[in-house]
């Protein structure tokens, strides 16, 4: 064993004698996986346009004496443009179109999702959608998305949506089982804040976690997310039950044969006033979607 050991040291190659291998070139974290642009043209030449489902009211002027639409439903322009979406507050909308957003919020997770549906006058409705992590970045972290154009005929479903009376219902409401009982308190769950936007119109409600509450708002939220499912597998997992708020419409409407109410809740906003929008005169609407 001895002369084993030692006929094998003997083989062995110096330290001194061995090339060192050099170590690859750290990665920088902002390492450009291309090479770069010419800096003029990076601002000069032309880029690819969006497709129409991205900005489907892109292009757009308020009219002479055109009042614009107050919108108050918690988000601000500049959170939209973070979900790279055109800010609720800058559609222009004209007669037979409508607007519908549903921002979802869970209590106990960071990650939200967006959908709006946009109802145009030449009879095409939009879907655009968004999921992410809001939370803990400067922007929304593992953002997804996608813009879509729904099947010809879909507008009539939502436009129907527009007389829900949902719209008319309190802002936020407080779930009473009884005339004589405490309200419920809400401890987590998921809130979801509704949008409709029609020409001279907002209106926004916010129903959160009980059921009940939120099943006064399941024929909107069936809609929207029957028309968000489908296009993208990273937001379709979000939703491994699908579109269906049935079991939330059962406990409104059991609340309501058993007695109970949706009371206003204390400190609920009132909703923006209303106006009757002006006529408009476009200068070529065969070209104006």
């Amino acid at each position: 064993m001895p002369a084993t050991i030692l006929s094998l040291l003997s083989l062995a190659v110096p330290a001194w004698a061995q090339t060192p291998t050099p170590a690859p070139p750290a990665a920088s974290a902002d390492a450009w996986p291309w090479p770069p642009p010419d800096p003029k043209s990076w601002w000069d030449e032309k880029w690819p346009v969006p497709a129409e489902a991205a900005d489907p009211l892109a292009g757009r002027r308020l009219g002479r004496n055109e009042p614009v639409i107050a919108i108050d439903n918690g988000y601000d322009p500049l959170l939209y443009r973070l979900w790279a979406l055109p800010p609720l507050q800058n559609q222009i909308l004209r007669g037979g179109e409508m607007i519908l957003e549903v921002a979802i919020r869970p209590s106990t997770s960071a990650r939200q999702s967006l959908i709006r549906v946009i109802v145009r006058r030449d009879g095409k409705t939009f879907v655009q959608a968004r999921a992410g992590l809001g939370c803990c970045e400067p922007g929304i972290a593992r953002r997804v998305g996608f813009d879509a154009e729904l099947p010809a005929g879909s507008a009539a479903k939502f436009l129907a949506l527009r007389a829900d009376p949902l719209w008319e219902a309190p802002r936020e409401v407080r779930v009473a089982e009884a005339a004589d009982s405490a309200d419920a308190l809400c401890i987590d769950g998921t809130s979801y804040d509704l949008t409709l936007v029609a020409p001279g119109k907002s209106r926004s409600v916010r129903r959160a976690c009980d059921s009940a509450e939120v099943g006064q708002a399941a024929d909107v939220l069936e809609a929207a997310f029957g028309a968000a499912l489908g296009h993208e597998p990273r937001f379709d997992v979000i939703y491994p039950t699908g579109a269906s708020f049935t079991a939330a419409r059962s406990a409104y409407r059991q609340l309501i044969a058993e007695g109970g109410q949706l009371k206003p809740a204390p400190h609920s906003r009132p909703q923006p006033p209303t106006f009757q929008p002006p006529a408009v005169e476009e200068p070529d609407k065969a070209s104006t979607p």
